[in-house]
């Protein structure tokens, strides 16, 4: 069964607040059997646009991702976020077919 990701870019307009919802979206994750593959870190543009902020979060199932973001507990996390940074949030699929060689 493919993993799912989360795929999320962000900017953040204060980020004391925002470390409120850190804290409240880490009882759904854990829940959900998320993993922080890209939580912040150095990165460069080279196509299209960006945000100040990207994160890439695994979960075991494609399934368990979208759930996640369902769940009672995340929804009051992202209320937590809502007046504070924007965000793009996708779950895509993972791949496990050929790779180049």
């Amino acid at each position: 069964m493919p993993k799912g990701y989360w795929i999320v870019r962000v900017d953040i307009s204060d980020p004391e607040k925002y470390k409120e919802y850190v804290a409240a979206n880490a009882k759904p994750l854990a829940q959900y059997g998320a993993r922080f593959v890209v939580r912040g870190g150095r990165f460069e543009k080279l196509e299209g646009s960006s945000r100040t902020r990207n994160v890439v979060i695994e979960f075991p199932s494609y399934e368990a991702a979208i759930e996640c973001w369902k769940s009672a507990d995340y929804q009051r996390a992202i209320q937590l976020r809502l007046p504070v940074a924007t965000a793009d949030l996708i779950v895509i699929e993972g791949y496990e077919g050929p790779q180049p060689t």
